[in-house]
């Protein structure tokens, strides 16, 4: 009997050695998975550290460019004065740069102008993650960095400020910095900008632009002849407003010397400060119809015919009051105490309204807090603290009492507009932002005497070169010598012309205000508002009437017959003295 012996099948592995090579299979697998899971995650860890490694850059980025992302700001016609416009930031993480750090430096300070080599070169050898090199460039700058091949620079979308209107209305709209307490935050640090920051900032409405009562064709010519006046009676600085006596809208504002706010860095303090809102200065004469109209108003004259004995200088204790050399000496009504601007004949005035009463009309037209608008840089009137009778008959026209000029042309307003005083405004009146109330401070008939000595002014007294032929100008000057060292400097002046027109139907108040102006040739050496302040009201109301919708006509005009025949005038007595 034989034994038969069973043989493996060629080409057949024994099944022992089958599941070894299975099992050897799967560990290679697991090792190629777990070396391809590991590469993923040093990839992921890779990604995330250099996340954090930029995190400083991206976040000021993110943190700038929110920040910045602000409301326009547009005049009353849509005309725009302030933008938000998308520009580029150039930084750079100097432990990454792999060229030449020198050689880098040279290029850039050859690309982005305003710095040097040294600049850059301190700013890429610095020992941080991130940095930036310059903010606020074109693409086509970014273009030619990026050119330069080096991948340690980056390049970042941001947004600007950018006020296309260079200069114009500066004070008004203010500029951005950088917040004290976190350089990173950029914020409005005057004007509009920091007074409506909430709503230029607000997410809900930075779509929406901010609409000012400014018009800029009118800002444009105050400027334009505040300047020239500027430049030709050499004086150390100016301010003019616009205002409309119904609304209270600013409808210009100026104030010199000026800045710009795109280079905000390059100007100093006097150029920041906003003269019309912030200065106060003692304004002369120009508070001499205040002082009629609260005669008038409280009673104490009630025939404006009656006469004040202006024939000597006052003398109350050891104060004396004068007039010009010029001016008559005789006795003076109401309206040639204003038409020749007598001290003399309006301290008397005071003297009876006395120190209450004078206060109450002060009070009423705002002259004893800081100007009613929404502007932050606003000054503090500098208010008598003991109320002498020296200092009501002073305070009558126009001295020992110091206000911002934005006060007085309020004042006016209430004075030609039926009596009512109203708060400024440098928003447009409409939906969302009506006319304030305001208060009575006069009666309509005090308003309307006020109205006609006005017109008289310039028709026949101190205001003549203030005329705009057709758009029947009436208005006030004023030449207060500037207060110096306990006493006053003669050498120096405001003068002030303040006006309103059309005067038959009153609608804007024009002020321009000169510091320390100098006489010329052409003046025959006078400083006085008469010959600097009031042309130029009288060019900006030419230059500016039909734009506002007033049509010069000269058969128009306020009636103001029943006051000439008050007017008298001796043999070879001028009309007024060029106050």
């Amino acid at each position: 009997m034989s034994v038969m012996v069973a043989r493996p099948m060629p080409g057949r592995r024994p099944a022992g050695q089958r599941h070894a090579l299975i099992q050897t299979a799967h560990m290679r697998l697991m090792i190629l998975l777990l070396l391809f899971t590991a590469a993923i995650i040093v990839v992921l860890i890779r990604l995330t550290a250099l996340a954090f490694v930029s995190d400083s850059g991206s976040t000021r980025t993110a943190m700038i460019g929110e920040n910045w992302s602000r409301a326009d700001i547009v005049d009353r016609n849509g005309e725009p004065l302030a933008r938000t416009i998308e520009a580029w930031g150039i930084g750079v993480h100097p432990g990454k740069i792999l060229g030449d750090k020198r050689e880098i430096a040279e290029k850039l300070a050859q690309l982005i102008p305003g710095h040097d080599v040294e600049y850059f070169y301190q700013r890429l050898t610095m020992d941080v993650n991130f940095t930036y090199l310059e903010h606020h460039v074109s693409p086509s700058l970014v273009t030619q960095v990026h050119a330069l091949g080096e991948p340690a620079l980056t390049f970042e979308k941001e947004a600007e400020r950018l006020y296309p209107q260079t200069t114009m209305a500066a004070h008004v709209l203010g500029f951005l910095g950088h917040n004290k307490n976190d350089s990173r935050i950029i914020e409005g640090q005057g004007g509009i900008e920091r007074a409506f920051e909430e709503r230029l900032t607000s997410p809900a409405e930075r779509g929406t632009p901010l609409a000012l009562s400014l018009d800029y064709r009118v800002q444009a010519a105050m400027e334009s002849e505040l300047s020239q006046a500027m430049t030709t009676f050499s004086a150390r600085g100016a301010a003019g407003i616009v205002l409309d006596v119904d609304t209270g809208e600013v409808i210009s504002m100026v104030s010199l010397p000026v800045f710009n706010p795109n280079r905000v860095g390059l100007s100093g303090s006097e150029q920041l400060r906003n003269n019309t809102t912030q200065s106060v200065y003692e304004l002369g004469s120009t508070f001499k119809p205040l002082t009629v109209a609260a005669a008038i108003e409280f009673g104490v004259v009630k025939d404006i015919s009656r006469r004040f004995d202006a024939t000597a200088p006052l003398k109350v204790g050891r104060f004396t009051i004068h007039d010009e050399a010029g001016d008559p000496k005789r006795w003076l009504n109401m309206p040639e105490t204003l038409i020749y601007s007598s001290n003399v004949a309006t301290a008397r005035i005071a003297d009876e309204i006395g120190p209450q009463r004078m206060q109450t009309m002060f009070r009423r037209m705002g002259l004893d807090t800081k100007p009613d608008i929404e502007l932050r840089e606003k000054g503090r009137p500098l208010w008598p603290k003991f109320w002498a009778r020296t200092t009501t008959m002073t305070t009558g026209y126009g001295h020992g009492i110091a206000i911002t000029p934005l006060q007085l042309a309020a004042s006016y307003a209430a004075l030609v507009n039926g009596g009512t005083w109203r708060p400024s405004t440098l928003l447009k009146v409409g939906p969302g932002h009506p006319v304030a109330p305001g208060r009575k401070v006069i009666s309509d008939a005090t308003s309307y005497r006020m109205r006609q000595m006005l017109r008289l002014i310039v028709l026949k007294g101190t205001g003549r070169k203030g005329e705009a032929p057709g758009y029947r100008v009436a208005g006030k000057t004023g030449t207060g010598e500037v207060p110096s060292g306990g006493g006053y400097d003669r050498s120096r002046n405001m003068a002030t012309f303040v006006a309103a027109f059309p005067i038959d139907r009153p609608r804007y108040v024009v002020l321009a205000m000169l510091d320390s102006p100098q006489g010329t040739k052409e003046t025959g050496g006078w400083k006085t508002a008469a010959w600097n302040a009031a042309p130029v009201v009288g060019r900006v109301i030419t230059r500016v009437g039909g734009l506002l919708g007033v049509i010069p006509d000269t058969t128009l005009d306020i009636d103001e017959s029943d006051l000439l025949p008050l007017l008298w005038q001796a043999p070879g007595e001028r009309t007024a003295d060029p106050e």
